[in-house]
């Protein structure tokens, strides 16, 4: 189990997330496609993710998090890279998982108003974080793709 916050060594206190790196084969086309999310308060493009409740696994917390984001239930695959950085001048962990994309339909909120499936490169390209990208390359990996 993990907790939203835990103390590094340094005492400052480290926020945990998790997310999913989400896919599907197109209906159109069968070829693979990544799903990103726009937050409009940051007006950024990402992939599912959110912080842990207190007490929550982190595939649980996961994939509570691409069903809230995005509307769609998924089926977890591989573990992915742990992402670390500074947010809001604290330091923040993500851990992520491959996720294939099973029932649902994306509903705007006002957490994530617009989804989209895009092939690799283009979603590799949309991500504004370039911290973000290199889960794409898991993805692909993960998937016997790379």
């Amino acid at each position: 189990m993990s907790s939203p916050d835990t103390n590094d060594p340094t005492g400052t206190t480290t926020v945990h997330a998790a997310g999913c790196v989400l896919w599907r084969r197109s209906p159109i086309d069968g070829e693979l496609e990544i799903c990103l999310v726009h937050r409009p308060k940051y007006d950024d493009w990402s992939h599912p993710k959110g912080k842990l409740k207190r007490g929550e696994d982190a595939l649980a917390g996961a994939l509570r998090e691409v069903e809230e984001e995005t509307g769609y239930e998924a089926t977890p695959g591989a573990r992915l890279s742990t992402v670390r950085y500074v947010a809001n001048g604290r330091p923040k962990q993500v851990r992520y998982w491959a996720a294939e994309a099973a029932a649902g339909s994306f509903t705007p909120n006002t957490e994530v108003d617009r989804i989209l499936w895009l092939p690799p490169t283009a979603a590799r390209n949309r991500l504004t974080q370039l911290r973000d990208r290199a889960l794409i390359d898991d993805l692909l990996a993960a998937l016997h793709l790379a």
